[in-house]
């Protein structure tokens, strides 16, 4: 099933694809490729930068560099958009901004001492302005 969201959304190239659309794809590629501890933090209302965080573990610095690679080719491949990204030589901690999807990749170790899903779901919503 995981397989075919991924496939799905590959499937037709859509430049502009809708937040949800593109946090189905991330979610269903970190699950097909056995990230661990996958989390989603809504971030309408606390901030502009993104309508979703998504925060996962890999086992190992190799697999969270793997991770990274392949999710950043299933959204070339779905949206024909790169992903941009930071931290892939070490694989302790990447970060990749696929638009309206910013996603923290970590080993195990480093996110329990980062805790980001604690310090971005402890934010107040943002005032209307």
């Amino acid at each position: 099933m995981v397989s075919e969201t991924v496939d799905a959304a590959e499937s037709s190239l859509n430049t502009d694809m809708d937040s949800d659309t593109l946090l189905a794809l991330v979610l269903a590629s970190l699950a097909e490729d056995a990230a661990e501890d996958i989390v989603d933090i809504p971030l309408a209302g606390k901030s502009e930068m993104a309508d979703h965080m998504v925060v996962a573990s890999g086992r190992s610095s190799r697999h969270v560099g793997a991770l990274a690679e392949k999710l950043a080719d299933r959204i070339k491949k779905a949206t024909g958009r790169l992903t941009r990204s930071e931290g892939k030589t070490l694989g302790d901690w990447v970060l990749l901004d696929c638009g309206d999807v910013v996603v923290h990749l970590f080993r195990p170790e480093v996110r329990e001492f980062y805790d980001l899903e604690k310090l971005w779901s402890a934010l107040p919503e943002k005032a209307d302005k």
